[in-house]
């Protein structure tokens, strides 16, 4: 697909805010003890997030100024194949919230993390195949 520059370089912002919460979610991962598993799963809902966004953004579809995933996913154009399903987003679109805010839910463990950060890697994955080389060059 063949974007303008302005939407190229957009494309490419979005990139590279998803690939900071990536990394940002893999590298707490990391650590032994003390993780704060919610920020890992708040950073990997936010790299779908992005990443979605991205998408959009490069098929010039508006989207509103929303985090929720199963609400951005049916705006992607019937025409781009993600190989995912609402299921896959449904594991992590309750971290913008949980994994932020004090509430009454369950503890977040170190599973529902590895899970979270899956989740994102395959997002990522799935939408980089219908992204431009100039969007992820840079």
């Amino acid at each position: 697909m063949s974007a303008p520059p302005e939407i190229l370089s957009l494309v490419r912002q979005w990139v590279d805010k998803a690939e900071e919460d990536l990394r940002n979610a893999e590298h707490t991962l990391t650590l032994e003890e003390d993780c704060p598993y919610g920020t890992v799963c708040f950073h990997a809902q936010q790299c779908a997030e992005k990443y979605l966004k991205t998408l959009l953004t490069l098929h010039a579809v508006p989207f509103p100024k929303i985090h929720d995933l199963l609400e951005l996913l049916p705006l992607v154009p019937k025409t781009v194949h993600l190989g995912f399903q609402s299921s896959d987003l449904g594991v992590v679109n309750r971290y913008v919230i949980e994994g932020r805010y004090p509430g009454d839910w369950e503890p977040i463990t170190r599973q529902d993390a590895e899970e979270a950060v899956a989740v994102a890697r395959k997002v990522r994955e799935a939408v980089r195949k219908h992204l431009p080389g100039a969007a992820l060059d840079g």
